[in-house]
């Protein structure tokens, strides 16, 4: 009788040391947790007035539809871009993708950052390109560099935002 206590005394504690050796994701060093990335995004794109140095829509240079546009993006989520004559004016925001699944871009990663964009223009209209939710590649308090791989055709896009 005694044995078979010790046995389950032993069992109990190996599980319990397996069990407190696994970590979660949920400690905040885990990629499903970007809020301080997010917030680092939102920031620097905020301060200031932006225009786009690159667009490649699917192997076509289309950077010129955009030349002197400044993109001002509000911390309400309001997004405008006005070249002096013409103004568009839409929605904006950074958001993390913490699902496991597959999104629309084709990506995979669980602890990709989405740049969302929105204007609301018809399908014709040069702005409707922007309309994504473009992943970010690289960022700084000077550049955003976005791409987006269609799920569609495969084609990739990529949008530079360069801070004026």
């Amino acid at each position: 009788m005694k044995n078979k206590l010790i046995y389950g005394l032993i069992l109990t504690l190996s599980f319990s040391l397996l069990s407190s050796m696994c970590s979660s994701d949920d400690d905040g060093s885990g990629s499903n947790n970007n809020a301080q990335e997010i917030a680092q995004i939102e920031s620097a794109v905020e301060s200031g007035t932006w225009r786009v140095t690159s667009y490649v829509d699917s192997g076509d240079d289309e950077t010129n539809d955009f030349n002197g546009y400044n993109f001002t993006f509000s911390p309400d989520g309001t997004l405008t871009a006005t070249n002096g004559t013409t103004t568009y004016t839409g929605t904006w925001s950074v958001t993390g993708s913490n699902s496991n699944s597959s999104d629309d871009d084709g990506s995979s990663s669980d602890s990709d950052i989405d740049f969302n964009i929105f204007f609301p223009v018809p399908d014709t209209d040069d702005f409707e390109d922007l309309n994504d939710d473009w992943d970010i590649v690289t960022h700084s308090d000077t550049t955003i560099n976005l791409i987006d791989i269609s799920g569609g055709n495969g084609g990739t896009d990529t949008l530079v935002f360069t801070k004026n």
